[in-house]
This record gives C-alpha cells, sequence and structure tokens, in this order.
C-alpha cells in the first residue's frame, strides 16, 4: 500500500512538473493561432477561431524567408563541417594518456569560456579587411569556432566509452586506425554522437549576438526574429509567437534526419 501511495505521488509529481515544463511552449503554439485581440483580453482564452494570418504575416516577408535561409546554410554547414573536423579529433584525443587528454580537453573548453563579444569584435576587423563581412562565409568560420570545439568536449566521452578490445581486436586482424574508427568506434559511439551534435545545432541555430555584430543585411533568423517587436506601433504577440514556432521547427526536423541517420548506421551492428 505504502509503495503504491509513493508511485502515485511521484507520478503525480512528475505529471504536475512537466504540465510546467511544456505550459509556456503549449501557450506559445496556441497564441501563434490567435488574433491580437484574443492575445491581449484580460482573461485568457482557450476556446478561439484560430487563423493563419501570423504565419502569412511571417512567411510572406522577404526578410524572414531570407533569415530562414541564411540560418539553414549557415548553421548547417557549420555542423557538418563541425562534425567532420570533431568527431575525428574526438577520437583522436580519447586515445591519448590522461594528462595530455586532459589538456587538450581544457584548452577545447576554453574556447567556449570566451564572451561572444570578445570573439565577434576582433573578427569585426578581420572580416573588412579580408571584404567578408557581412557575408554568410564568414558567420560559417566564426560559428565554427562554436561547433568545433563543442562537438569534440562532448564527443570524447562517448569514444572513452568504447571497448579497447574491439579495437585492439581490428588492429591485430590488420585493419588501419582508420578503418577502425569507420567500421567500429564510430557505430558503437554514434548514439552519443547523437547527443553532441543536436545541442551543438541548437546552440549556434540560437546564436544571437554574433550573428547581429558580424552580418547587416545577410543577418540569420534569430537576428530578423528580434526585429519583429519594431513592426507597427502595436507589438504583434501573434506574429512573435509564430516566427517562434517557425524558429523551432528546423531543429526538430534536424533531430528527426540525425536519428534516423544514426538508426541506419547502429542497425547493422544489431543483427
Amino acid at each position: 500500500m505504502g509503495r503504491l501511495i509513493s508511485r502515485t505521488l511521484s507520478r503525480t509529481l512528475l505529471a504536475l512538473l512537466l504540465l510546467v515544463a511544456l505550459a509556456p511552449i503549449l501557450w506559445t503554439i496556441l497564441s501563434a493561432f490567435k488574433k491580437l485581440r484574443d492575445i491581449v483580453t484580460p482573461v485568457p482564452k482557450f476556446v478561439f477561431t484560430p487563423t493563419l494570418e501570423n504565419f502569412a504575416t511571417i512567411l510572406l516577408n522577404p526578410s524572414i524567408r531570407d533569415g530562414l535561409y541564411n540560418s539553414v546554410v549557415v548553421v548547417g554547414v557549420s555542423v557538418f563541417v563541425g562534425a567532420l573536423l570533431g568527431v575525428p579529433a574526438a577520437f583522436g584525443l580519447a586515445r591519448l594518456p590522461a594528462r595530455a587528454k586532459g589538456e587538450m580537453q581544457f584548452f577545447v573548453l576554453s574556447l567556449r569560456f570566451m564572451p561572444p563579444v570578445a570573439i565577434a569584435i576582433p573578427f569585426i576587423v578581420i572580416y573588412l579587411d579580408l571584404g567578408i563581412y557581412d557575408t554568410l562565409l564568414g558567420l560559417i568560420l566564426v560559428y565554427l569556432v562554436t561547433t568545433v570545439s563543442t562537438v569534440i568536449w562532448l564527443s570524447v566521452p562517448a569514444f572513452e566509452r568504447v571497448p579497447r578490445e574491439i579495437e585492439e581486436a581490428a588492429a591485430m586482424e590488420g585493419c588501419s586506425l582508420g578503418e577502425i574508427f569507420l567500421r567500429f568506434s564510430l557505430p558503437i559511439a554514434a548514439p552519443s554522437l547523437f547527443g553532441a551534435l543536436v545541442f551543438t545545432f541548437v546552440l549556434v541555430w540560437n546564436e544571437l549576438l554574433l550573428a547581429l555584430t558580424l552580418a547587416a543585411e545577410n543577418g540569420t533568423l534569430p537576428v530578423v526574429a528580434a526585429s519583429i517587436t519594431s513592426l507597427g506601433k502595436e507589438v504583434p504577440w501573434g506574429v512573435i509567437n509564430a516566427a517562434t514556432v517557425i524558429l523551432v521547427l528546423p531543429p526538430l526536423v534536424f533531430i528527426g534526419l540525425l536519428m534516423g541517420f544514426i538508426n541506419r548506421m547502429v542497425a547493422p551492428g544489431r543483427k
């Protein structure tokens, strides 16, 4: 009887915490389909006539479309190149002696210690001299500082959990280091790498200060979405909520595609 009461209380508490966590998200989604008068009413309205005007305002706005395109290109290329460079580097770091590995990991992590403004100001001068200020290439290069360091830091523990016996057996069979990495270590570590890539994608997708500083006309979606609050005399809450929903969709799509890719990678090893 005591266990039943304890289990019931635990589930009730978990449900309440889940409701508190999801309530702002659900309210944002509902507000994206409301008209402004239904949002600013003193008494919250849960029954209303939905409208797509807010999404139409967002999708028909050229600056929003350009910002979405810029974000997809910049973040997609940054995460892809960051994974190409960071995952093999993490594999190498995981095989170093403990002291050398700790020093290298601290150096990689120290790249994240710097505030974005400390990175942005020197890059402005460099980009102006190189002629790549306010370009997608410039944003990709500065985003790589974040993606490569984050991928390396989060991927090292994934490769540390790969059994050394498997790699040693593959080496005894004549496999090169590259073959060991691609055929054995990477498939085993793939589920853990999923979290590293997702966290990196979300981190750079939501980056605002660097994009705001290093791009004027070629701003990313967070920069464009932040400027929506200046549209007209009234704050367009419905449009802002619709922009928030659109801003969240690409990471969800990325997570779905990455899960499918990792499942295909791991599936052959399960047979």
